[in-house]
C-alpha cells in the first residue's frame, strides 16, 4: 500500500526539483527525503526516479504515479472539509497569505467579519508574495491565500491548487506632477490618446522611457509587471530604486527620483500634488487560492465570504469574475 505522506513527498519533488529544495520546504533533512522516497520506490515496485549526477528527475512512471498522488491528496481535502462540516463550528488555527497592500486595506475588515461569525477561529495572517504562495499551499504552511495577477503577468496554473475570484483594481503610472521635480531625463509630457479617446498606454509610459524608474524587488509579480509593460511599450526601464511598499515607492516619486507603474491599492491617504497620477488600461486582479478540494472547507469558505463582504465600494463594482 503506498503512503500517502510519501506520495506528497514525491509531488513536492515534482514541483521544486530538487531534494534539497523539499527538504528545506518541510522541515526534513535530505536525507530523510531520500530515504523515504526510495521506501515509497519499493511500495511502487519500480524506479520512480533517475539519478542524473548529483540531482534526480523522475521516471515516466513517477510522473504519473505525482498525478494519481493530486488526485487522492485532493480526496483528503475534501474529507477534511466534509468532517469539518459535521463536526459543526469553527476552530483552531486558520493560516492566511496576503500580500501587503490587501493586508492593509481588506484582511482586517474581512478579520473583524470573522471573529463576529466564527469567535472559535483564529486566523493567522503572514505577509506572502503571490510568487511563494503555491509552495507555501502545498507545503501545508498556509491553508489559504491572496494571490495577484497583472496582464503581462498571468497566472500559471498551479497542480493542486485552486482559485476564485474576488476583485480588480486599476493601475496607474506615477510620475512628479507639474512643479515637482522632474526625474532626470528631460520633461514628462502628457500622454497621447487612443481613438476611444482614453490614454493610450504603450504612449504613457514612452514618454518616461528616458527617466529614472522605481520597481519592486526582483522575483515579485510587481517587479515583473513594470518590466514587461515598458517592453511591450518598445524599451527596457532603466530600474534606479527597487521598493515594494507602494508608499515609500510614491513618496520617491514626490521628489522626483522617478516614476513607477502602481495599483489603485497602493495609492493612500489623500492625493499629493506633487504627484501625477495617470490611469493605465492593465489591471490587477486578485483572486483567493487555497489547496484543491479544500474550497468547501467551512473555514475555508467564512474566510472567502468575510473577504468578499470586506472589498471597498470603489473595488467591489469590478469584481473579478463579474
Amino acid at each position: 500500500m503506498l503512503d500517502v505522506r510519501r506520495l506528497r513527498l514525491l509531488r513536492e519533488l515534482a514541483r521544486r526539483g530538487t531534494i534539497a529544495a523539499v527538504a528545506e520546504a518541510l522541515s526534513f533533512s535530505p536525507s530523510a527525503v531520500s530515504q523515504q522516497l526510495s521506501v515509497l520506490e519499493r511500495e511502487a515496485g519500480l524506479p520512480l526516479l533517475e539519478r542524473t549526477g548529483r540531482g534526480v528527475r523522475l521516471t515516466p512512471a513517477g510522473q504519473n504515479l505525482v498525478g494519481h498522488a493530486e488526485a487522492v491528496l485532493e480526496r483528503l481535502e475534501q474529507a477534511d472539509a466534509d468532517l469539518a462540516e459535521a463536526r459543526g463550528g469553527l476552530a483552531g488555527a486558520l493560516r492566511i497569505g496576503a500580500f501587503p497592500t490587501a493586508t492593509r486595506a481588506i484582511v482586517p475588515a474581512a478579520l473583524i467579519a470573522l471573529a463576529r461569525r466564527h469567535p472559535g477561529l483564529e486566523p493567522m495572517v503572514s505577509e506572502t508574495d503571490p510568487a511563494a504562495v503555491a509552495h507555501a499551499l502545498r507545503a501545508g504552511d498556509l491553508d489559504v491565500a491572496l494571490v495577484h495577477e497583472y496582464a503581462f503577468v498571468p497566472a500559471e496554473p498551479e497542480p493542486g491548487l485552486a482559485t476564485e475570484p474576488l476583485y480588480r483594481e486599476a493601475m496607474y503610472l506615477a510620475a512628479p506632477a507639474a512643479g515637482a521635480p522632474a526625474p532626470p531625463g528631460g520633461p514628462v509630457p502628457s500622454g497621447e490618446s487612443a481613438p476611444s479617446g482614453e490614454p493610450d498606454q504603450g504612449a504613457v509610459l514612452r514618454t518616461h522611457a528616458r527617466a529614472p524608474w522605481i520597481t519592486a524587488t526582483p522575483g515579485t509579480l510587481c517587479h515583473a509587471m513594470t518590466v514587461r509593460a515598458c517592453q511591450a511599450a518598445g524599451f527596457t526601464p532603466r530600474v534606479r530604486h527597487q521598493v515594494d511598499e507602494f508608499a515609500t515607492v510614491l513618496a520617491l516619486v514626490a521628489v522626483g527620483q522617478g516614476v513607477a507603474v502602481v495599483p489603485q491599492l497602493g495609492v493612500t491617504g489623500p492625493p499629493d500634488p506633487a504627484v501625477r497620477l495617470t490611469r493605465l488600461l492593465m489591471e490587477r486582479r486578485t483572486s483567493l487560492a487555497f489547496r484543491s478540494g479544500a474550497g468547501a472547507h467551512p473555514a475555508v469558505a467564512a474566510f472567502g465570504a468575510a473577504l468578499r463582504a470586506a472589498v471597498p465600494p470603489d473595488l467591489a463594482g469590478s469584481r473579478a469574475g463579474t
